[in-house]
């Protein structure tokens, strides 16, 4: 689960982690309150559960009441659209204000979770302010890696190992060592599987300071942290993915155009990469998993037609656990309820397999089978550019 900036700081001021004076807004009243207190000039920044606000005009740096409060109105009930955000962008209901700082040098600092070693890892860079991927590309040398042995924890010579590879002072170095060992204490005592700085400022006077914060809890564990659990902020997150979680299943939205409904994780990416292959793209997928009843496939069918984009289904299901005739009853009570507008190709195989597809086939329905998850990712990319090719006729012909 991600939070905003405001609350990782919020966070990041509970465990003594120096960051910038600043104040949150939700209306141009609170932005004018904020200045009173924090004075001009003052930066402005949108919180949105993405990167790259800066470049996309969410973070100002405001000289004048005037111009604050330009920018305020400008941004507040807005949608921000950066490289990291859906198409539309994300909502933007509160504002951070901060008063500046002086910075002599930016760093880059974040501790992840690294399921591959099963350690944590400490991630820096003297290149603070960039992105870290494009700094791993072009300059790894750059960019320092060590891992935490959970055992023994975070040890003094592993700080004072990073500060000498970001040149920082023997005067900075204690609050170095602080300032990494509580975002160790953050990291382990919130169960979050991401504690970024970007950038960890070097202040004209020697401090240090973290000027943004982001943090990614672990969802798996937020029954044991109902206070962060709380900062959920659903209005960031597709409203479908939202009523899949309360139904109990998986949903992803992507950027194509196949409707995916498969059970397994694995099944899903396969299912995916197939459908790539062949020239299509993925509107979203949603896992139904191992316990499928007729009547949670019904919803998860109508839950993968909701998306608009969507022009044509794959139903891809690998009957272990879950029957497959179940699977082919919740697909055709969905069809007769929803009234599906567009091809359904569907693929079953392993338990009463050849049951459910008798089912799809005596329906009358207009949904196609396949033998093999080729021959569905074939039909399913052919059927949607054939829907694709008909509405654009008909937007032609109005």
């Amino acid at each position: 689960m991600n939070v905003h900036e405001y609350q990782a700081k919020q966070l990041f001021t509970r465990f003594s982690i120096p960051v910038p004076e600043a104040r949150v807004a939700a209306s141009l009243d609170e932005v004018r309150a904020a200045a009173e207190v924090l004075g001009m000039p003052m930066l402005l920044k949108a919180q949105v559960h993405a990167g790259g606000r800066g470049r996309a005009g969410g973070v100002q740096r405001c000289e004048s009441l005037a111009e604050l409060e330009t920018q305020a109105q400008r941004l507040l009930g807005s949608r921000l659209v950066t490289p990291q955000t859906p198409p539309r962008g994300l909502p933007v209901s509160r504002l951070l204000l901060e008063a500046p700082v002086a910075i002599a040098r930016e760093l880059y600092l974040a501790l992840l979770v690294d399921r591959e070693a099963e350690r944590i890892a400490i991630m820096v860079s003297a290149a603070g302010g960039m992105d870290i991927e494009e700094v791993a590309a072009t300059q790894p040398e750059a960019l320092l890696v060590l891992r935490i042995e959970p055992a023994a924890g975070l040890r003094r010579w592993q700080c004072r190992q990073i500060g000498l590879f970001l040149g920082l002072t023997a005067a900075q170095q204690p609050a170095f060592d602080a300032l990494l060992e509580n975002l160790y204490r953050l990291l382990t005592g919130c169960d979050a599987r991401l504690v970024e700085i970007n950038p960890l400022a070097v202040t004209e006077g020697g401090a240090l300071i973290a000027l943004d914060a982001k943090l990614d809890l672990d969802d798996n564990a937020l029954y044991r942290q109902p206070e962060l659990a709380a900062l959920h902020d659903p209005s960031q997150e597709d409203a479908r993915e939202i009523a899949a979680r309360a139904e109990g299943l998986s949903y992803i939205s992507l950027e194509g155009d196949i409707g995916c409904m498969v059970n397994g994780a694995g099944l899903a990416m396969a299912t995916m990469d197939l459908i790539a292959l062949h020239g299509g793209a993925p509107a979203n997928f949603l896992d139904v998993g191992g316990g499928a009843t007729a009547d949670r496939v019904a919803r998860a069918f109508a839950l993968v037609l909701s998306d608009d984009k969507v022009a044509a289904v794959l139903v891809n299901i690998f009957g272990g656990i879950v029957r497959c005739d179940l699977i082919a009853e919740g697909i055709l009570a969905a069809v007769e309820e929803v009234g599906v507008a567009v091809p359904v190709v569907v693929r079953l195989e392993g338990t009463n397999a050849a049951l459910g597809l008798e089912r799809l086939a005596r329906s009358g329905l207009a949904i196609e089978t396949a033998a093999t998850l080729v021959d569905a990712a074939n039909k399913v990319v052919e059927a949607a550019a054939a829907q694709r090719a008909t509405v654009q006729r008909a937007g032609g012909e109005a």
